[in-house]
């Protein structure tokens, strides 16, 4: 029986946190110099683990745009001819890793719903001639692919910002091969967070409000019918002083992933 008197769970309004995330990440695209609540760029990336040798053959101004959380390419195993879908792209740093590793036979595809970060992509990828890059606009909860396309599903960072995530995971299993592996770096916490930050759209696209608790979201994974084989920490550091207190008080943090669909 529902209790009808009980107060009804709260929601973060996704109309207005998809209208402050698309203006964050515009800026990141338009002014990767800017002042943001996390660290860009090169710096970061290696101190992730992207190796210099990668980043060295990838454009610049991708990476300078660079807003991921961790590295997860050791996870992922990408072989040359296979193809790739990187759910939110942005600019295009780890589009443009994975086009290197996959080869000219094989096809790597970014999906992102901002405009901004999607046109600067395109635009590095026709100028550095990266022929095996395809970007498409849409949301990750909501693919514009067909069924088993996918040998290997990638996302940085952006996972945590999608208020459904079990129907993220839902169709990263539908797109992906029998086979195929799921691997990402993401934000997720130690507890529970209370109701006044999940549903606060303003930490939502701080990348704090959206965490979810790390429990919850490999169960949300496997749920989805993937089996997570290896999660590990990953050496990102918040520097705004919301985001640090978050990361102290519900212990806040970064991890990287991989998750299998069945043969």
């Amino acid at each position: 029986m529902v209790d009808e008197t009980a107060p009804a769970k709260q929601q973060v309004d996704e109309e207005s946190l998809e209208g402050q995330v698309k203006e964050m990440y515009r800026r990141v695209a338009d002014d990767p110099h800017g002042e943001f609540h996390f660290e860009m760029g090169r710096g970061l990336t290696e101190r992730l683990g992207y190796p210099a040798d990668d980043l060295d053959r990838i454009p610049a101004q991708a990476i300078e745009s660079f807003a991921g959380v961790g590295y997860y390419f050791h996870l992922a195993g990408i072989r040359e001819g296979e193809s790739v879908v990187d759910l939110g792209s942005g600019s295009g740093t780890d589009t443009f890793v994975a086009s290197l590793k996959v080869g000219s036979q094989g096809q790597v595809i970014g999906i992102d719903m901002t405009d901004p970060q999607r046109e600067k992509a395109e635009r590095l990828r026709d100028e550095g001639g990266f022929a095996n890059i395809t970007y498409l606009k849409g949301y990750i909860n909501d693919l514009p692919l067909d069924d088993e396309c996918a040998d290997v599903v990638i996302s940085n960072g952006v996972i945590n910002l999608v208020p459904d995530k079990a129907a993220v995971f839902r169709e990263v299993a539908r797109v992906l091969k029998p086979g195929g592996r799921l691997a990402i770096s993401d934000i997720v916490t130690e507890s529970q967070l209370p109701e006044t930050v999940s549903c606060n759209a303003d930490l939502w696209a701080a990348c704090i409000g959206g965490a979810m608790q790390e429990d919850s979201y490999r169960a949300a994974i496997e749920a989805a019918g993937l089996s997570v084989e290896q999660v590990e920490p990953c050496a990102y550091e918040f520097i705004s002083d919301s985001a640090l207190g978050a990361t102290e008080q519900w212990g806040v943090k970064s991890i990287a992933l991989k998750a299998v669909k069945p043969a």
